[in-house]
């Protein structure tokens, strides 16, 4: 699955068309490496997404293509998470 539709599935970011633009200006990397949106992705990639000063590390665990809100929190699991990143998450 592309890197810009699973933050989008997955609801990391709640619109593709930001993931995109996330992924274009270099925000997004997957294992390490600068993602660009057509990136693939599979379970156990780490992704790593940073807005502005705040960092937020995710491993993949499922590439579903579609999955309802409430199940959205368990395609992946949360590494590394600033605080004040998963309020801004919230908020978005």
């Amino acid at each position: 699955m592309r890197i810009d539709k699973y933050l989008k599935v997955s609801r990391l970011i709640k619109r593709r068309t930001v993931a995109n633009e996330a992924c274009s200006a270099g925000r997004v990397t997957v294992n390490g490496k600068v993602a660009k949106p057509g990136t693939d992705v599979a379970p156990g990639d780490l992704i790593t997404i940073r807005f502005g000063e705040h960092l937020g590390q995710y491993e993949i665990l499922s590439t579903a293509e579609t999955v309802r809100k409430d199940q959205a929190a368990e395609m992946y699991r949360v590494v590394q998470e600033d605080a004040s990143m998963n309020s801004e998450r919230n908020q978005a």
